[in-house]
């Protein structure tokens, strides 16, 4: 782990990775916020493991990393990359997962398809609050952790304090379970006054590895140079052997026994692969020109020396498609088929490339296999259980598949060709099918109403649309029937960028973004009534009904109740049906504004008809005309939904959210501790107020609180909002 003193064999340049056995992979999420250096460590460590050429690209053209079209628009990470190189003979398989906020989805499935972490964090911008979260996340789980300080060339950037902050961060209440392995050495001054940094001195070894010539070169340290890192290095020995589980360590070492660095990077090994000990280390990306990265190497050694292998990962429930629980052995390459597709990409050439995960069994190019997808209904997903042929199996490289022969349990493969797979199903044997429970998915809480800019696109619009949504399950497809609008739920601005720029330049869709709808209602604010009158002659049978109503509120959540009171047959028997379908009907259409009529009881009270000239019709048109004159008499209330909003927030900004959800009309029903440092705020708030709370809530505590809403009723709208909203429609209308 940076300090043994075997000779390491990179893999060969462009060469296509199989694993025959789930001890030989290691499956790495890189996780950090934007900005903080994660696709250029990744890129990084390719080159020093020999996967790319010194100018950091694939032998055929493009980086490792980063290589959609959309990310080279928005330069950012916007999606889940998988990038596998050979250190050792073990095969890494490197998750770079974006760091802005809007793709947590994308984070998400990369931490299901992994078995440990490096989080990643700038030596300039410190650690933030939504990197705390994931950590968080990854201790629940107990996942194995190591930290990566970069942009060390960074003015005022000081490892040490970096170092500090992250104990702080990540530590908990044993901040001395998170220790640098290594200390930078940083060489003369520059004229800015900041020295760069060349090397690292490794804590346990005490040896010297000098990267200033572009390749990794190890030496003796000078007797003047011990000294400074003897503080650092005690204390890092105390924290491994504090983790040992040899507990006659301690008092050994603190009787003055001198511990054997062997054992004490047995020990670091086994402390990080269970996750107890999180260690620190530096990287840099390599200069131009040069082989190695600073710290590449020691990543490298760490990642196939201390992390744990895909036999210690705990597997997911699995059931059969029935829910019955079933057994498995971890990472049984002979056992029962069971993958998990954590990506759906499509791509202009191969068509649909799934990402999968396999758990246990072994999967083979043209293998039938049980598709399965479950409990998804909710986003646009239909439940489904088909049996499909796989394609071609590849590793990806750049923009390239490099096809392999099979793929084990515990590894990572591209699968080509499964047209009905979507992102979190599950892949099984057909005369065998299984299911895995999903994982947590965030729910989409930002609107994007759209419609097709013309009749082509309106052609092409729900076939882009249900792939959309096939390949990321944090977007929901509504088609809202009370606003007659398609709505996609994304979970940001950002996120919402992507979808329109898949749905134009991947799906050949143009789409227009038009102003999301709130589901209004009308009620009656009073009791009122009614009378309708249809008396039309035209020559041969006229036309003839009248019917008296009277319409009285009813409490919320109604509906419409119809009640017949007429007597002596005013209204002949054949034809009350006929009143209660036009005052439905024009319920529906609206009595004020255009919004559904709710929560009423129409009372058919008398009316009168002709033996000739009356009919259904006529009596259809009769109730709607009724219900329209009792509404001009009537006060009418505009209803707007209102949500229940929970909001998890740091206890920094609980005072801000607060002012602000009542800013939105929104009343606070309780607070309560969550955890240490976290408060979770109940609160109902219109949802007129709440289209771009997903955006607002993270500007304002700085990306560290989520909230959840559920919708809890329709309520009356205040009266000037309500006039307001009537004004517009008649505008409109």
């Amino acid at each position: 782990m940076g300090d043994k003193t075997q000779a390491h064999h990179p893999g060969a340049a462009g060469r296509a990775l199989e694993a025959d056995q789930p001890a030989s992979v290691r499956n790495v999420v890189l996780v950090g916020h934007s900005g903080s250096g994660k696709t250029t460590l990744v890129e990084a460590l390719a080159l020093s493991a020999g996967a790319v050429n010194r100018a950091g690209r694939v032998e055929d053209g493009g980086t490792v990393s980063d290589y959609d079209e959309i990310e080279h628009r928005q330069q950012r990470s916007v999606q889940l990359s998988l990038v596998p190189v050979a250190w050792d003979g073990i095969k890494i398989n490197l998750l770079d997962t974006p760091g802005y906020a809007d793709f947590v989805g994308e984070l998400r499935a990369g931490l299901r398809a992994a078995d440990a972490a490096l989080f990643v964090v700038s030596a300039s911008d410190g650690v933030d609050g939504s990197t705390r979260m994931v950590w968080e996340e990854c201790a629940a789980v107990g996942m194995p952790r190591a930290i990566v300080v970069t942009h060390l060339e960074a003015a005022r950037a000081d490892f040490e304090e970096m170092t500090r902050r992250c104990a702080e961060a990540f530590g908990g209440d044993d901040p001395d379970a998170v220790l640098p392995l290594y200390l930078p050495l940083r060489g003369p001054e520059g004229p800015d006054g900041h020295a760069s940094v060349t090397g690292l001195v490794g804590l346990l070894s005490q040896k010297l590895f000098d990267y200033s010539t572009g390749e990794r070169k190890e030496s003796e340290p000078g007797e003047d140079q011990l000294p400074d890192i003897e503080e650092a290095r005690n204390r890092l020995i105390e924290g491994i052997i504090a983790e040992s589980e040899d507990e006659t360590l301690m008092d050994r070492y603190l009787g003055g026994e001198q511990v054997d660095v062997k054992t004490l990077i047995q020990d670091l090994e086994r402390a990080v692969a269970r996750g107890s000990f999180f260690p620190v280390l530096a990287a840099a990306p390599a200069a131009e020109g040069a082989r190695q990265g600073l710290g590449t190497v020691e990543l490298l050694e760490l990642v196939t020396g201390g992390f744990p292998t895909p036999f210690e990962h705990p597997l997911p429930e699995v059931t059969t498609i029935d829910g019955t629980p079933r057994e498995l052995k971890p990472c049984d390459t002979g056992g029962p088929l069971v993958a998990e597709v954590v990506k759906t990409a499509s791509d202009p050439y191969v068509g649909r490339v799934s990402l999968v995960r396999l758990f246990s069994g072994t999967l083979r190019p043209d293998q039938t296999v049980h598709v399965s997808g479950h409990g998804l209904a909710d986003r646009g997903h239909e439940d489904h259980d088909v049996d499909e042929k796989v394609g071609a199996l590849a590793m990806p490289f750049g923009k390239q598949q490099r096809p392999v022969t099979h793929a084990v349990a515990g590894d990572l493969v591209c699968v080509a060709k499964l047209g009905r797979a979507e992102t979190g199903d599950t892949l099984s044997a057909k005369d065998d099918p299984l299911l895995m429970e999903p994982w947590r998915m965030p729910d989409p809480l930002l609107p994007l109403a759209i419609h097709a800019h013309s009749k082509a696109d309106e052609d092409k619009l729900s076939q882009g649309l249900s792939r959309l949504v096939a390949e990321d399950p944090t977007m929901r497809l509504e088609q809202n029937q009370d606003t007659h609008q398609v709505v996609l739920w994304c979970l940001g601005e950002a996120h919402a960028d992507v979808a329109l720029d898949r749905l134009r330049n991947r799906y050949g869709v143009q789409v227009d973004v038009v102003p999301h709808k709130v589901s209004l209602r009308e009620t009656f604010a009073n009791r009122a009534a009614g009378r309708g009158r249809h008396v039309k002659q035209s020559g041969g049978h006229g036309q003839y009904a009248i019917c008296e109503i009277e319409v009285e509120p009813l409490p919320g959540g109604s509906g419409i109740e119809f009640v017949d009171k007429v007597v002596g047959g005013a209204v002949p028997r054949q034809f009350i049906p006929s009143v209660e379908k036009g005052v439905r009907a024009q319920a529906a259409k609206g009595v004020a504004a255009g919004y559904p009529l709710v929560d009423v009881r129409i009372t058919l009270l008398d009316g009168k008809a002709h033996s000739v000239d009356s009919s259904d019709a006529a009596f259809q048109t009769a109730g709607a005309l009724a219900l329209r004159e009792a509404a001009a008499d009537a006060k009418i209330h505009l209803l707007e939904p209102v949500a229940e909003v929970s909001v998890l927030v740091g206890d920094d900004y609980v005072g801000a959210v607060m002012s602000d959800l009542s800013s939105r009309r929104g009343r606070v029903l309780g607070t309560e501790q969550v955890g240490s440092g976290r408060t979770l705020i109940r609160a109902e708030v219109p949802e007129f107020e709440i289209g771009r709370y997903a955006v607002d809530l993270r500007s304002l505590s700085h990306g560290t609180a989520r909230f959840d809403r559920a919708y809890a009723r329709h309520e009356p709208m205040p009266p000037q909002i309500a006039e307001r909203i009537r004004e517009q429609a008649g505008e409109n209308g």
